[in-house]
């Protein structure tokens, strides 16, 4: 929705992690294409954090469920009179073939370069409050200055093991974003309380909010009740406090 501000709070943790990922994926796209050090600095701090959460996590195996389960989903729309038999069939044809190119990428994603020396190194210094400084890191400051075309080179490769992961967390997040309309909503002096069918695979809650009011989108909860709070923020560094007046949003309920 053009002039709304969108908040989204994850109902368990596979999304929370895919939500993640898919921010840092943005940044690394928008770091890696700027032309400074600093651009390309923060390009290889973003990557950290991608092999980071890919350390701790079976990204590949949780993908695969996640698609495997929009499959069979789908399927059961197949014989609906309201679906699109050819939209559809799309839909499940682009499933298979992410699906397919996961399998056949054997292996844990992005081992080598988790394991090399540079990326160790900057990892390592990365703790340190400006620890990857040139004398701190002479090979890490050597790549920084060669040219434009050999730095995007690097990164490219780089971020290839990544490349489908990427593409397959896009393709389940638009699904989930996309599963239901949303309905308009007032919550009534800035709050409002939604209680979910625990029958239901609710997924992700999202808020749309008008950007001119004067306010922010606070949830918290679980998958069988979310609270949202309206907050204002403070112009005096305190804490932010919640809205007196009714505040009109739309609110998404996600399944799949």
């Amino acid at each position: 929705m053009k002039n709304h501000v969108i908040y989204e709070f994850p109902l368990n943790e596979r999304i929370r992690v895919f939500i993640r990922l898919e921010q840092l994926f943005q940044q690394f796209g928008h770091f890696s294409a700027g032309l400074t050090i600093a651009d390309k600095r923060a390009a290889i701090s973003v990557l950290l954090d991608i092999m980071s959460i890919f350390r701790r996590n079976d990204l590949k195996s949780e993908i695969l469920k996640e698609l495997d389960r929009h499959n069979k989903v789908l399927n059961k729309f197949a014989d609906s009179q309201n679906v699109d038999p050819k939209h559809l069939e799309g839909i499940l044809e682009k499933i298979s073939l992410t699906s397919k190119k996961l399998y056949a990428n054997s292996g844990k994603i992005g081992i080598e370069i988790m394991e090399s020396d540079l990326f160790q190194s900057i990892a390592q210094r990365s703790s340190i409050p400006g620890g990857t400084c040139s004398f701190d890191l002479p090979e890490y400051h050597f790549w920084l200055e060669q040219d434009e075309q050999t730095r995007l080179k690097d990164l490219e490769r780089w971020s290839m093991p990544f490349d489908e992961i990427r593409s397959a967390i896009a393709l389940i997040l638009d699904f989930i974003r996309n599963s239901h309309a949303p309905s308009e909503e007032l919550a009534e002096a800035g709050f409002f309380q939604i209680a979910l069918d625990k029958n239901l695979p609710y997924q992700l809650i999202r808020v749309s909010l008008d950007n001119s009011l004067p306010c922010f989108a606070e949830i918290s909860g679980g998958k069988h009740r979310c609270t949202i709070r309206f907050m204002v923020p403070s112009s005096d560094e305190q804490r932010p406090t919640q809205s007196t007046g009714d505040i009109p949003f739309f609110l998404t309920r996600c399944l799949f």
